[in-house]
Parts: structure tokens; C-alpha cells; sequence
């Protein structure tokens, strides 16, 4: 394996770890909540530029790959779904948007098995990587907002950080949609052209 692939697969390994440090203080009580809110910042940090530098390390060193085509965003999907579904469980994130989110992305899973079964590695298109980059920012604003819920302290954010937030997600829900409408169409113009 490559580096490029092991900094990709380094956030398939981190997300679980994501979600453990998140519920830290519901399994371990309150104390453990300062602790947390660190781990999950410098995990998020590590997933997040993990993210930027595998890219960029492959087209330095030349070593792109179908693997690593399908590797990025699949390991992309986890890292994400995982942030969202923490943010779900501890209602920052309304339900019904970690949905159509989570709906997209199986969406997109079948769209590239459906190309990959015809040879062909469907790489992030410029829609995808917006979409990417509103899903981190989410994030963040997310982490923000878990912050304040557990240890307070953001006050002078407050009341604009929620509707911040909530706007950020519905933002990620619009640009995932689109984006998934994007790759449905190389979908159906290569079936076209088959």
C-alpha cells in the first residue's frame, strides 16, 4: 500500500474511533466531557487533513490509482456519515437531514459499483469535492455546537450558532443532492454510449 492509500485509509480507521470518543461521556459520565471535546477536535483535525493530503501526495508522487479513485471517497463516506450520525444521536443534526445524506451516498456507493462493473473508476468530480468541503465545514460547525451543549463557553456565539449550523446542513443536503444528480447523469450517458 502506497502512502497516499494509507493516509485514505487512515480515516476509515479514525471514524470508529470518532464515535467511541463521542459517547465518552455518556458511557463515562460528565467528567469525561472536556477530554472529549479535545480527542474529537484533533481527530476531526487528522480525518480532515488526512483528507487534502492524500490527494496531493498521489499527484506529487504519481501514484494515482483506480484503487485510490475508489478508496477516497469511500473512505470519505465513513468519515463523514460517522461525524453526522453523532451529531444525529445528540440532536445537533435533525434526523431527517443525516438521511438524505446517508441516502445519497448509498446512491453514489451503487453508481460506482455500477462503473467499476464496465472497467470504469468514477473519480470525485468538481460537484463532489464542493460537496466535500460544505460536509467538513458542517463538521466543524457541528463540533461547535456539541461544544457549547456540553461545556458551554461560546455564549458570544450564541443564539446565531444553531441556525448557523442548521444552515450548514442543509447546505451539505442541497450540494450532495446536486452532485448526486451529477454523477446519475455520467451514469446514464455511458449506459447511452454502451
Amino acid at each position: 500500500m502506497n502512502i497516499a492509500n494509507a493516509l485514505t485509509s487512515l480515516r476509515i480507521v479514525l471514524s470508529p474511533v470518532f464515535f467511541v470518543v463521542a459517547y465518552l461521556p455518556v458511557w463515562g459520565g460528565q467528567r469525561f466531557a472536556p477530554v472529549s471535546m479535545i480527542l474529537l477536535w484533533v481527530l476531526f483535525v487528522l480525518i480532515e487533513v488526512s483528507d487534502v493530503l492524500d490527494g496531493a501526495v498521489a499527484r506529487a508522487q504519481g501514484i494515482v490509482s483506480d484503487l485510490g479513485k475508489l478508496l477516497d471517497p469511500f473512505s470519505d463516506v465513513i468519515s463523514r456519515l460517522t461525524y453526522f450520525i453523532v451529531f444525529a444521536a445528540f440532536s445537533i443534526m435533525p434526523v431527517w437531514m443525516f438521511l438524505l445524506i446517508m441516502y445519497r451516498e448509498v446512491g453514489i456507493i451503487f453508481v460506482r459499483m455500477m462503473m467499476i462493473r464496465d472497467g470504469v473508476a468514477l473519480a470525485a468530480r468538481t460537484g463532489g469535492k464542493t460537496k466535500a468541503v460544505m460536509y467538513a465545514i458542517s463538521a466543524g460547525l457541528g463540533l461547535l455546537m456539541l461544544w457549547q451543549v456540553r461545556l458551554g463557553g461560546l455564549h458570544v456565539l450564541m443564539p446565531a450558532l444553531p441556525w448557523v449550523v442548521l444552515g450548514s446542513f442543509l447546505l451539505s443536503v442541497v450540494l450532495a443532492w446536486a452532485s448526486f444528480v451529477d454523477y446519475l447523469i455520467i451514469l446514464v450517458r455511458h449506459y447511452r454510449t454502451k
